[in-house]
């Protein structure tokens, strides 16, 4: 069966927490894989999980079986049987043997062995030259056992002479293998690939001599065409699989950041984490209206306010120059440290973490009153790994102010990623009993009620807010999702169609794209309606190119129809547009299961018809 493309209902705060924004699609997929342990995509019947550590390949086996059942551990009595196989022949790895082997000759001392080389072999008849081999390759193994590899080297050697059979290849290869001769480990089992293009222990013995010699994509190809030869069954290959995702992904990521171009994310991305700060009043000096702003500190700090306003993607872009205008300009006076804020906030959100974080300790040096710069240091100190130095900032900002609402709301977003959903509650309780008027606040204290199981609170919550904010397409958007997560798929497309007309009538030009997509998702896993999810991610991709979410999604859905040549483009096209090295080097782990996926079948075209064979057809999403 295949599954439900990722990003579901409830699976992350529904506005943008202080560190890891819901809205990077990575982040969310990689949350609900690690959660659900499901599947994130499907190619071919070959499912791939995405967790903290990379991408995982999972045979589908058949319709009927789900891909969230696990198999049944192998009894004590197996795995003896397995070790003791292992310890009998040489040349097998961990796990069942991938091909049967005649029965070793009786092993002859070494006076015994047939003397043999490439001008005698000539002489002998297709009988003689099968013994003589089978004798050579038994003290082959012997001289193996003993860790007398030079002399294995030979017999081998000698064995192939006779008879150019891959198991030969293959375990001399092993011995080059020991003596850490790695290219000549390729050499051996690439012949004996060559002989046998579907020996799995010749690729698994290729494909770790590659990766020790650094070149990960081909270590991956080959570990990927094992597990799928091996129907998966072999654990340590599909470990190797997603280690060598993570390799190739994080070497291309880190060739990507040094050339990338620091720019903002989508308009959905930054609108979103701006209003997870309560709507306040431009300080005073800095409210004009005007649509003309002079070339003075102060009129920049105006006409980036004025920008930002916009809630699109040029706005943003004028909002970003505009502050560092001002900050090159000067003369701010006591408006300083909130240019600083404001300059700080917008590196942050092009990713310039370290520069960020400069520009919020001057403006908490500056005025350390401004609590918001606290806040938002809080959370590039968490997206950088630094939850101690974040719930320290967020003591600090208490510490000025105890009763600043936001205060409580971004550090329930802290609890929240760290799966502290109790005190995420609490703290959620607390920003609404400062200020009730904040919808976000409600919207995730419902999100934490049913994460922590509590459905009936949950739904109780939105219903309120529905009631309370009937006019915030917010509120209709994240409960359809907790409603699609609930596969009450009509109520929750009523509630997106909701969200998406709200949104149209409020922000025309700057219209959150989130409705349009969680529409689409929900067709698709109720009707496996292709051509309408598709049709409506173009329209989000429309409104909002930049969309990580909706680039994604789009890869998702041409995936499950097979268009993996297309999913790819998608899969690179995210990785442009992912933020931090760790969302970069997720959306490239997608990219390179792909890659890898067509390159297997266009290298070994039989087993494209075997994977066919394997996903027994596309079934109905669950």
């Amino acid at each position: 069966m295949t599954t439900p493309i990722p990003i579901p209902a409830g699976t992350r705060p529904p506005t943008f927490a202080s560190s890891t924004p819901p809205s990077s699609v990575w982040d969310r997929i990689t949350t609900w894989a690690s959660e659900n342990k499901a599947v994130v995509y499907t190619i071919a019947g070959v499912a791939v999980v995405v967790t903290g550590a990379g991408v995982v390949y999972y045979l589908n086996d058949a319709p009927a079986t789900s891909v969230r059942d696990t198999p049944k551990k192998s009894s004590k009595k197996e795995k003896r049987r397995k070790k003791e196989e292992e310890k009998k022949q040489p040349d097998l790895e961990k796990g069942p043997p991938a091909r049967t082997e005649p029965k070793p000759a009786a092993v002859e001392t070494v006076d015994e062995l047939p003397e043999v080389d490439e001008t005698t072999v000539g002489n002998l008849s297709e009988a003689e030259r099968k013994e003589y081999a089978a004798k050579l390759k038994a003290a082959g193994n012997t001289a193996y056992g003993a860790k007398d590899y030079d002399k294995a080297i030979i017999l081998y050697g000698k064995a192939i002479i006779c008879k150019p059979d891959p198991i030969f290849y293959s375990n001399r290869a092993a011995c080059y293998n020991a003596q850490g001769e790695f290219e000549k480990v390729i050499e051996d089992t690439t012949a004996a690939i060559n002989l046998d293009n579907e020996y799995v222990k010749a690729l698994n013995r290729r494909a770790n001599a590659y990766e020790a010699l650094d070149k990960y994509s081909e270590a991956l190809l080959d570990f990927t065409a094992s597990c799928i030869i091996d129907s998966f069954r072999n654990e340590s290959s599909a470990q190797a699989v997603e280690r060598l995702l993570k390799k190739v992904a994080e070497a291309k990521g880190k060739a990507i950041l040094e050339t990338k171009d620091k720019k903002l994310p989508s308009a959905s991305f930054v609108t979103n984490y701006l209003q997870s700060f309560r709507a306040r009043p431009a300080p005073e000096g800095l409210d004009e209206k005007s649509e003309v702003f002079d070339m003075s500190g102060v009129g920049q700090l105006k006409l980036g306010l004025r920008s930002v306003e916009k809630k699109t993607g040029d706005g943003y872009e004028q909002a970003a120059a505009a502050f560092e205008k001002a900050l090159e300009l000067g003369e701010l006076g006591e408006h300083e440290a909130f240019a600083y804020n404001m300059r700080g906030t917008f590196k942050y959100l092009r990713g310039d973490n370290v520069e960020a974080l400069e520009d919020l300790s001057k403006s908490i040096e500056l005025q350390p009153s401004l609590t918001q710069s606290y806040i938002k240091r809080a959370s590039m100190h968490l997206e950088l790994g630094n939850k101690d130095e974040a719930a320290n900032d967020f003591e600090k900002a208490m510490e000025q102010n105890s009763e600043d609402p936001d205060i409580y709301y971004h550090r329930a977003q802290l609890h929240f990623i760290l799966g502290e959903f109790p005190d995420a509650a609490k703290d959620y309780q607390k920003s609404i009993d400062l200020d009730g008027e904040f919808i976000f606040s409600h919207i995730q204290l419902g999100v934490t009620q049913y994460k922590m199981g509590s459905i009936a609170s949950s739904m109780a919550t939105f219903r309120r807010c529905i009631k309370n904010f009937s006019q915030v397409p917010d509120v209709y958007n994240y409960y359809g999702e907790l409603l699609l997560d609930q596969q009450k798929y009509q109520e929750a497309i009523e509630k997106f169609d909701t969200a998406v007309e709200m949104e149209k009538q409020t922000k025309p030009l700057g219209m959150n794209v989130l409705p349009l997509i969680n529409k689409a998702l929900a067709l698709f896993q109720w009707k496996q309606d292709f051509a309408e999810a598709e049709k409506l991610c173009q329209k989000a991709l429309i409104i909002d190119p930049e969309c990580d979410i909706a680039v994604a999604t789009m890869a998702q859905l041409l995936l499950q129809q097979g268009k993996v040549t297309e999913a790819l483009t998608y899969f690179e096209r995210a990785a442009e547009l992912s933020r931090t090295e760790g969302e970069i080097v997720n959306a490239l782990s997608y990219a390179e299961a792909t890659r890898t996926q067509l390159e297997v079948q266009e290298k070994y075209p039989q087993l494209a018809n075997r994977l066919q064979g394997m996903s027994g057809g596309m079934a109905p999403m669950r």
